[in-house]
Protein backbone atom coordinates (compact mmCIF):
# COMPACT_ATOMS: atom_id res chain seq x y z
CA UNK A 1 0.00 0.00 0.00
CA UNK A 2 0.93 3.38 -0.93
CA UNK A 3 2.52 5.44 1.98
CA UNK A 4 2.24 2.52 4.25
CA UNK A 5 5.07 2.44 7.33
CA UNK A 6 5.46 -0.53 9.70
CA UNK A 7 5.26 0.80 13.31
CA UNK A 8 8.97 0.47 13.86
CA UNK A 9 9.38 2.60 10.60
CA UNK A 10 7.33 5.01 12.50
CA UNK A 11 9.32 4.87 15.56
CA UNK A 12 12.93 5.42 13.93
CA UNK A 13 11.72 8.26 11.76
CA UNK A 14 9.84 10.30 14.94
CA UNK A 15 12.89 9.46 16.84
CA UNK A 16 15.15 10.65 13.95
CA UNK A 17 13.15 13.95 13.52
CA UNK A 18 13.16 14.67 17.20
CA UNK A 19 17.48 14.28 17.13
CA UNK A 20 17.24 16.60 14.23
CA UNK A 21 15.57 18.98 15.92
CA UNK A 22 17.34 19.14 19.08
CA UNK A 23 20.49 19.03 17.16
CA UNK A 24 19.30 21.77 15.20
CA UNK A 25 18.40 23.23 18.29
CA UNK A 26 21.63 22.88 20.30
CA UNK A 27 23.62 25.93 20.39
CA UNK A 28 27.23 26.19 18.75
CA UNK A 29 29.43 26.78 20.43
CA UNK A 30 27.85 25.12 23.68
CA UNK A 31 29.72 27.90 26.35
CA UNK A 32 30.24 31.18 25.47
CA UNK A 33 33.65 31.37 24.15
CA UNK A 34 36.15 34.19 25.15
CA UNK A 35 39.01 33.70 22.46
CA UNK A 36 37.29 35.08 19.73
CA UNK A 37 39.97 35.11 17.81
CA UNK A 38 40.55 31.21 17.98
CA UNK A 39 36.81 30.94 17.02
CA UNK A 40 37.12 32.65 14.03
CA UNK A 41 40.05 30.68 13.13
CA UNK A 42 38.64 27.33 13.93
CA UNK A 43 35.14 27.93 12.50
CA UNK A 44 35.05 31.18 9.83
CA UNK A 45 35.55 30.20 5.87
CA UNK A 46 38.62 32.06 5.58
CA UNK A 47 41.24 32.03 3.02
CA UNK A 48 44.32 30.35 4.08
CA UNK A 49 46.06 33.39 3.83
CA UNK A 50 43.74 35.37 5.83
CA UNK A 51 44.12 32.61 8.73
CA UNK A 52 47.68 33.43 8.36
CA UNK A 53 47.74 36.69 9.24
CA UNK A 54 44.50 36.54 12.06
CA UNK A 55 46.77 33.91 13.76
CA UNK A 56 49.94 36.09 13.76
CA UNK A 57 47.72 38.75 15.31
CA UNK A 58 46.36 36.66 17.96
CA UNK A 59 49.89 35.21 18.92
CA UNK A 60 51.47 38.46 19.01
CA UNK A 61 48.68 39.16 21.06
CA UNK A 62 49.51 36.29 23.90
CA UNK A 63 53.07 37.04 23.54
CA UNK A 64 52.47 40.34 24.78
CA UNK A 65 50.21 39.83 27.61
CA UNK A 66 52.61 39.37 30.31
CA UNK A 67 53.65 42.40 30.16
CA UNK A 68 50.06 44.08 29.81
CA UNK A 69 49.86 42.24 33.59
CA UNK A 70 52.52 44.17 34.41
CA UNK A 71 52.47 47.67 32.92
CA UNK A 72 51.89 50.20 36.18
CA UNK A 73 54.79 47.99 38.17
CA UNK A 74 56.76 48.35 35.05
CA UNK A 75 56.12 51.89 34.40
CA UNK A 76 56.78 52.38 38.26
CA UNK A 77 59.74 50.11 38.64
CA UNK A 78 61.66 51.95 35.98
CA UNK A 79 60.40 55.56 37.01
CA UNK A 80 61.25 54.62 40.85
CA UNK A 81 64.89 53.74 40.09
CA UNK A 82 65.83 56.44 37.02
CA UNK A 83 64.35 59.22 39.70
CA UNK A 84 66.77 57.25 42.29
CA UNK A 85 70.14 57.29 40.18
CA UNK A 86 69.29 60.82 38.42
CA UNK A 87 69.04 62.52 42.06
CA UNK A 88 71.44 60.62 43.86
CA UNK A 89 74.33 59.38 41.91
CA UNK A 90 74.07 60.88 38.00
CA UNK A 91 73.20 64.80 38.08
CA UNK A 92 74.97 67.70 39.33
CA UNK A 93 73.30 69.88 41.77
CA UNK A 94 72.73 72.42 38.75
CA UNK A 95 71.16 69.90 36.74
CA UNK A 96 68.39 68.46 39.43
CA UNK A 97 65.85 71.28 38.56
CA UNK A 98 65.77 70.79 34.82
CA UNK A 99 65.41 67.10 35.34
CA UNK A 100 62.92 67.49 37.79
CA UNK A 101 60.75 69.73 35.02
CA UNK A 102 61.32 67.12 32.64
CA UNK A 103 60.26 64.22 35.03
CA UNK A 104 57.15 66.23 36.38
CA UNK A 105 55.74 65.99 32.91
CA UNK A 106 56.11 61.96 32.99
CA UNK A 107 54.24 62.10 36.22
CA UNK A 108 51.29 64.36 35.47
CA UNK A 109 48.18 62.50 35.63
CA UNK A 110 45.02 63.75 33.99
CA UNK A 111 41.49 64.63 35.97
CA UNK A 112 40.02 61.19 35.82
CA UNK A 113 43.40 59.46 34.04
CA UNK A 114 45.31 56.79 35.36
CA UNK A 115 49.20 57.12 34.88
CA UNK A 116 50.33 54.14 35.49
CA UNK A 117 54.16 55.78 35.85
CA UNK A 118 52.51 57.91 38.68
CA UNK A 119 50.66 55.03 40.32
CA UNK A 120 53.81 52.60 40.09
CA UNK A 121 56.34 54.63 41.38
CA UNK A 122 54.36 56.54 44.55
CA UNK A 123 53.20 52.97 45.16
CA UNK A 124 56.48 51.51 45.49
CA UNK A 125 57.85 54.56 47.00
CA UNK A 126 54.70 53.83 49.75
CA UNK A 127 56.07 50.71 50.26
CA UNK A 128 59.35 51.20 50.56
CA UNK A 129 58.16 53.74 53.21
CA UNK A 130 56.38 51.51 55.41
CA UNK A 131 58.59 48.37 55.62
CA UNK A 132 61.22 51.15 56.31
CA UNK A 133 59.10 51.92 59.30
CA UNK A 134 57.62 48.81 60.26
CA UNK A 135 54.01 50.13 59.10
CA UNK A 136 52.66 46.17 58.30
CA UNK A 137 51.71 43.35 60.41
CA UNK A 138 49.39 42.18 63.27
CA UNK A 139 50.05 45.08 65.46
CA UNK A 140 50.08 47.84 62.74
CA UNK A 141 46.89 46.60 61.43
CA UNK A 142 45.16 46.49 65.41
CA UNK A 143 46.32 49.75 66.33
CA UNK A 144 43.25 52.44 66.35
CA UNK A 145 45.62 55.53 67.43
CA UNK A 146 45.88 58.13 65.18
CA UNK A 147 48.34 60.01 66.79
CA UNK A 148 50.63 56.56 67.32
CA UNK A 149 50.21 56.09 63.55
CA UNK A 150 51.17 58.86 62.12
CA UNK A 151 54.60 59.31 64.51
CA UNK A 152 55.05 54.98 64.03
CA UNK A 153 58.93 54.01 62.76
CA UNK A 154 60.39 50.82 63.74
CA UNK A 155 63.29 51.90 61.86
CA UNK A 156 63.50 48.40 60.61
CA UNK A 157 65.26 49.06 57.16
CA UNK A 158 63.29 46.73 55.19
CA UNK A 159 61.74 48.69 52.38
CA UNK A 160 64.53 47.96 49.60
CA UNK A 161 64.63 44.21 50.19
CA UNK A 162 60.69 44.32 50.05
CA UNK A 163 60.48 46.10 46.79
CA UNK A 164 62.55 43.73 45.36
CA UNK A 165 60.49 40.87 46.84
CA UNK A 166 57.10 42.57 45.38
CA UNK A 167 58.76 43.45 41.71
CA UNK A 168 59.49 39.50 41.90
CA UNK A 169 56.12 37.97 42.63
CA UNK A 170 53.24 40.29 42.08
CA UNK A 171 51.26 41.24 38.97
CA UNK A 172 49.18 44.85 38.66
CA UNK A 173 46.16 43.30 40.18
CA UNK A 174 47.88 41.37 43.00
CA UNK A 175 50.48 44.49 43.38
CA UNK A 176 47.37 46.57 43.87
CA UNK A 177 45.31 44.68 45.48
CA UNK A 178 47.92 43.93 48.47
CA UNK A 179 49.52 47.01 48.97
CA UNK A 180 46.72 49.84 48.14
CA UNK A 181 45.65 51.51 51.24
CA UNK A 182 42.99 54.04 52.53
CA UNK A 183 46.12 56.04 53.78
CA UNK A 184 47.99 56.15 50.20
CA UNK A 185 44.42 56.13 48.63
CA UNK A 186 43.94 59.75 50.77
CA UNK A 187 47.10 60.92 49.98
CA UNK A 188 47.23 60.37 46.04
CA UNK A 189 43.54 61.82 46.10
CA UNK A 190 42.10 58.66 44.51
CA UNK A 191 38.35 58.71 43.89
CA UNK A 192 35.52 57.11 41.57
CA UNK A 193 34.44 59.35 39.04
CA UNK A 194 31.16 59.50 36.59
CA UNK A 195 29.05 60.90 34.15
CA UNK A 196 26.24 62.89 35.71
CA UNK A 197 23.46 63.05 32.99
CA UNK A 198 21.35 65.72 35.08
CA UNK A 199 24.13 68.20 34.99
CA UNK A 200 25.64 66.44 31.68
CA UNK A 201 29.37 66.61 32.98
CA UNK A 202 31.75 64.35 34.21
CA UNK A 203 31.92 64.53 38.05
CA UNK A 204 33.26 62.80 41.25
CA UNK A 205 31.11 60.44 42.27
CA UNK A 206 32.46 58.93 45.15
CA UNK A 207 36.16 58.87 46.99
CA UNK A 208 35.51 55.83 50.02
CA UNK A 209 38.20 53.50 50.00
CA UNK A 210 36.46 50.39 49.18
CA UNK A 211 34.99 51.87 46.33
CA UNK A 212 37.90 53.49 44.77
CA UNK A 213 40.13 50.15 44.90
CA UNK A 214 37.24 48.05 43.41
CA UNK A 215 36.79 50.38 40.54
CA UNK A 216 40.45 50.35 39.74
CA UNK A 217 40.94 46.77 40.15
CA UNK A 218 38.18 46.48 37.74
CA UNK A 219 39.57 48.48 35.28
CA UNK A 220 42.66 46.59 35.22
CA UNK A 221 41.01 42.91 34.71
CA UNK A 222 41.37 41.67 31.14
CA UNK A 223 44.13 44.86 30.82
CA UNK A 224 41.19 47.37 30.82
CA UNK A 225 39.49 45.86 28.10
CA UNK A 226 35.97 44.90 27.44
CA UNK A 227 34.94 41.30 27.53
CA UNK A 228 33.34 39.78 24.53
CA UNK A 229 32.38 36.52 24.31
CA UNK A 230 30.94 34.03 21.40
CA UNK A 231 27.64 33.16 22.50
CA UNK A 232 26.22 31.74 19.22
CA UNK A 233 27.41 31.07 15.86
CA UNK A 234 23.86 30.30 14.06
CA UNK A 235 21.65 33.03 15.68
CA UNK A 236 17.93 32.52 15.32
CA UNK A 237 19.47 29.73 12.34
CA UNK A 238 20.33 32.12 9.89
CA UNK A 239 24.51 31.31 10.52
CA UNK A 240 24.80 34.80 11.99
CA UNK A 241 27.63 35.47 14.67
CA UNK A 242 26.04 36.86 18.38
CA UNK A 243 28.31 38.24 20.56
CA UNK A 244 28.02 39.06 23.96
CA UNK A 245 29.25 42.03 26.02
CA UNK A 246 30.45 41.20 29.82
CA UNK A 247 28.85 44.43 31.03
CA UNK A 248 31.10 46.25 34.05
CA UNK A 249 29.85 49.20 34.46
CA UNK A 250 31.73 50.90 31.52
CA UNK A 251 29.37 51.12 27.97
CA UNK A 252 31.34 49.95 25.21
CA UNK A 253 32.96 52.97 23.16
CA UNK A 254 30.28 53.53 20.03
CA UNK A 255 32.72 54.35 17.14
CA UNK A 256 35.31 51.26 18.39
CA UNK A 257 32.09 48.99 18.47
CA UNK A 258 30.96 49.60 15.19
CA UNK A 259 34.37 49.46 13.62
CA UNK A 260 34.76 45.90 15.53
CA UNK A 261 31.85 44.57 14.10
CA UNK A 262 32.62 45.69 10.57
CA UNK A 263 36.24 43.98 10.83
CA UNK A 264 34.73 40.34 12.50
CA UNK A 265 31.66 40.42 9.55
CA UNK A 266 34.58 40.33 6.98
CA UNK A 267 35.88 37.45 8.74
CA UNK A 268 32.51 35.68 9.59
CA UNK A 269 30.83 36.25 5.96
CA UNK A 270 28.10 36.66 7.45
CA UNK A 271 25.38 39.26 9.67
CA UNK A 272 27.05 39.99 12.92
CA UNK A 273 25.39 41.20 16.47
CA UNK A 274 27.21 42.12 19.43
CA UNK A 275 24.83 42.49 22.83
CA UNK A 276 25.65 44.94 25.60
CA UNK A 277 24.00 47.95 27.54
CA UNK A 278 23.81 51.05 26.42
CA UNK A 279 23.08 53.97 29.26
CA UNK A 280 21.79 50.13 31.45
CA UNK A 281 19.54 49.46 28.63
CA UNK A 282 19.75 46.40 26.59
CA UNK A 283 21.19 46.71 23.22
CA UNK A 284 21.92 44.48 20.19
CA UNK A 285 24.30 46.01 17.35
CA UNK A 286 24.57 44.66 14.08
CA UNK A 287 26.66 45.08 10.85
CA UNK A 288 25.24 43.00 7.84
CA UNK A 289 28.25 44.03 5.36
CA UNK A 290 26.58 47.07 4.47
CA UNK A 291 24.57 48.71 7.30
CA UNK A 292 25.08 49.16 11.15
CA UNK A 293 22.02 48.76 13.27
CA UNK A 294 20.94 48.71 16.71
CA UNK A 295 17.80 47.80 18.57
CA UNK A 296 16.74 47.61 22.09
CA UNK A 297 16.95 44.13 23.46
CA UNK A 298 15.86 42.43 27.03
CA UNK A 299 18.71 41.23 28.91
Amino acid sequence: MRGYMNPREFVDSQRKKVEDERAKAKRFPERPQRDVLQFLLDNAPLEEWERDVLAIIRDEAYYFAPQGQTKIMNEGWASFWHSTIMTTRALKDHEIIDYADHHSGTMGTQPGALNPYKLGIELFRDIEDRWNKGRFGKEWDECDDLRVRRSWDKKLGLGRQKIFEVRKHYNDITFIDEFLTAEFAIEQKMFVYGFNEKRNSWEIMDREFRKVKSKLLQKLTNFGQPVIEVVDANDENRGELRLAHKHDGLDLKGDYARETLRNVQSLWRRPVNLVTKVEGKGVMLRYDGQTHTDKKVEL
